[in-house]
Order: C-alpha cells, then structure tokens, then sequence
C-alpha cells in the first residue's frame, strides 16, 4: 500500500510539474511609441514573459504577401496584418525582429518607418508557439511633422545618433566639388537625405542590422564653398544636432579605397622619397666597402619601389563611354567622353578605372568602355 501511495504521489508530481514547465508565456507590447515624425523609423518591442521554454520557440512570421505554403526557419515570429477599412497597412521594414533576453523575458523590437502626417497602424501582430496563438491588436501612432527650427542645415536624417566615418572630396568639374560621405546612424533614415544647397546628390549604398544603418551618399557642391554645415534630428534628444565638413579639394586627404583625389598625401611622398634615399645609401656603401649584402639590400629596395611606384598603364577610352562619379554598379555618371581618349590610369577599383579627364575632373570608366589600341 505504501508502495502504491509512493507510485501515485511521482505521478502527481511529474504530471503538474510538466504542466508546470510549460505554462505558456505572456505577449504584451512593452515599447510603443508616443509619437513620431515624418520619415522617422522607429522601434516597437513585443515582450514575451515567463518564457523558459522559448529558448528554441516555433514562433513564425509572414506577411500577406508572403507564400504561405513555404514553412518559416524556427525561432520566428509570424505576423499577418489585415488592413483596417480605410486605413493603410504599415509592416516593418526589415522581416526578422531584434531578439534579446533578460532572465525569463524574451524582447522582440521590430523597426518600423512613418510616411505621412496623420495616424501610423501597427498591423495586429499573430504569434504562434509552442503552446498557443495569440494576437496582438493593431496600435495607432500619432505622426507630425520636425520643429521648424534648422530647416536651412537640415539634411532629412532623422536618428538617435549619428557618426560621420569617412569624407572624400574631389573636383567634379571646372566649378564644382564632388562630396562622398560615409556613415552610420541608429534608428536612422538615411533614404530621406537631401543636402541643402547641393546641384546634384544620391544614395550609393544602406546596409541596414537591426537598429544600425551604414550608408554611402554623394552630393555636388560649388568649388567657392569650403566646408558644408549639415544637422539631423535627435528624437530622443529632441533636437537638431549639426556637423559640419571641410570641403576644400586641395587640403582634404581622401580615403584609399576609392581615391578620388590623385594626389599623392605628405605621407605618401615621404614613404617615396625615403626609399630612394635608402636604397642611394645601399649604392653608395656598396661603391664605398664592395660589400655583396649592400649590392643585395639595393637591389631588393630598387623593386619594392618599381613595384609600388611604377607608372600605371595607358588606356584607350571609346568615344561616347560614360564617365562615373564613383566606382560602383549604381553611380551615376558625371559626363560623357566626346572623343576617343588616351589617358593614363589612376588607379582601378572593382571593373573601373580612375582617369582625369580634362581640367581636374576626375571619374570612372567602366573596363568594358575600353578600346584595344
């Protein structure tokens, strides 16, 4: 009997505590925001609590367009988004959420991207695990348009932060700058980008990681002006934060992947100039003592220079071949070749040759644009 008693009382216990383990977590909206701006993009984090269990969750996602014969990896989420009457439907703008842990909590931050003034709609959000399926109701967010204040340095960024990593500056015609930036913001917006005051301008590349974004851009500016002040919006801050950018051609040094400036920095003509004296002093200690390693140190010094510093090579360029602002698939060109032309070559970057065309402007030609003699 006591036996008996013993058996029932593991039953009891191991059939609760299994209930006991997987009790099903809580869904709730834990970040919405209050307000956003125009062209903004901004979180909004779905909090799962009590979440032991969901270290290896079937959540799902999908949106309506999706296929939705074709089965979601593990360990996503699935959202379907009917449209209110009336109301547009707003999705996030990446399809995969940022996931972080705290204890039992489990935060899933999904980034989405205001359009005009009025009402934003969260979709309603369905999720699916292990043990149930819920959802979320649709969310309304109120969305106004930035202060006034700034407008005149205001480049359309709208960010909680924002670093300037590289610049590049070089001549793009008789009368005007060609500008290339490189940064990368939090929360940013860097499609809505337009520079003040500039002729022409555009978007090379966004790479987006969750809440960072990377972006390259260009912008065409008058050669007169030496430094450009450009602010973005703060929405944590709650205001318009400026930096500003030398722009004059001939003091800025450029960046060696691109190398839109041909001349050589101080640097560069040092290294030159220091490895020529060195190997006239290999020269002359071998003349001097009719040491053997000097000859050998002279000789190893003399092609380290050919092969760094040898001339580039002519090119033969068609008539009619574009001429690009940077070297990449979606640059824009600057101008075209009039006439067959034999330059010689700058630099090579990616299928592209770097040439000065005529009176300091520089681009990229396409290796395809080339001729044969």
């Amino acid at each position: 009997m006591t036996r008996l008693r013993s058996i029932v009382r593991l039953i009891f216990i191991g059939f609760f505590g299994t209930t006991g383990a997987f009790m099903a977590a809580e869904y709730h909206y834990s970040y919405l925001p209050g307000q956003v701006y125009v062209a903004q993009v901004f979180p909004v984090t779905v909090l799962a609590q009590n979440a032991k269990i969901t270290d290896e969750p079937r959540f799902k996602y999908r949106f309506p367009e999706q296929n939705h014969a074709t089965p979601a990896p593990r360990g996503k989420i699935i959202i379907t988004s009917p449209a209110a009457p009336h109301a547009r439907t707003h999705l996030p703008i990446q399809p995969l959420p940022t996931k972080t842990h705290n204890n039992s909590d489990i935060f899933y931050t999904f980034y989405f991207q205001a359009d005009g003034v009025g009402t934003f709609v969260v979709p309603p959000l369905t999720i699916r695990d292990a043990n149930q399926t819920i959802t979320l109701p649709s969310q309304s967010i109120p969305v106004t348009q930035l202060p006034a204040e700034n407008n005149d340095t205001f480049c359309g960024l709208i960010a909680t932060d924002c670093t300037l990593q590289t610049s590049q500056v070089s001549t793009f015609d008789d009368n005007n700058t060609l500008v290339s930036l490189t940064f990368q913001a939090h929360e940013g917006n860097p499609e809505a980008i337009r520079i003040p005051g500039a002729s022409e301008q555009g978007i090379e590349t966004i790479t987006r990681k969750d809440a960072l974004v990377v972006s390259e851009i260009y912008f065409v500016i008058p050669s007169t002006q030496t430094s450009i002040t450009l602010s973005y919006y703060n929405p944590v801050q709650h205001r318009y934060i400026p930096f500003t950018i030398a722009t004059d051609y001939h003091n800025k040094p450029v960046a060696a992947q691109v190398e839109l400036n041909p001349k050589a920095s101080p640097f560069d003509r040092l290294k030159k100039y220091g490895s020529i004296a060195l190997a006239l002093f290999f020269a002359l200690m071998f003349l001097w003592r009719k040491d053997w390693l000097y000859l050998i140190l002279l000789v190893i010094v003399s092609l380290l220079i050919y092969s760094v510093y040898k001339p580039r090579p002519m090119l033969c360029i068609q008539e009619g071949s574009s001429l690009y602002i940077l070297p990449t698939h979606n640059s824009r060109s600057s101008m075209t070749i009039t006439e067959k032309l034999h330059t010689r070559s700058l630099g090579e970057h990616e299928g592209y040759d770097k040439i000065n065309y005529r009176n300091g402007i520089i681009g990229w030609i396409r290796h395809e644009d080339l001729c044969e003699d």
